[in-house]
């Protein structure tokens, strides 16, 4: 829980399940989500081995994130949480 007990991690690695996606896609998957906190939830990310950022040296600058290994291994858990809120949600 202290890797993704946040608000926004869950959501931002649930959009990652699709497969990378560049920093502008992945903020605008999560709309609430203000720059700076969408900055410090992919940061801890990375810190903590979930996601890897790759920057390809291009003008404009282009960013995208990805699940590591150890990301992709919350897939189950992540899928999990979902369903458990859409049956949620119906109740």
């Amino acid at each position: 829980m202290n890797l993704i007990g946040s608000k926004w991690k869950p959501l931002v690695l649930f959009h990652l399940l699709e497969g990378p996606l560049r920093s502008g896609i992945l903020q605008k998957k999560v709309p609430e989500i203000s720059n700076k906190m969408f900055t410090q939830t992919v940061r801890e990310l990375e810190k903590d081995g979930l996601i890897t950022r790759e920057v390809f040296p291009v003008v404009p600058p282009k960013v995208e994130y990805a699940l590591s290994a150890r990301g992709k291994s919350l897939e189950s858990i992540l899928k999990a949480l979902d369903q458990w809120g859409l049956d949620d949600t119906k109740a």
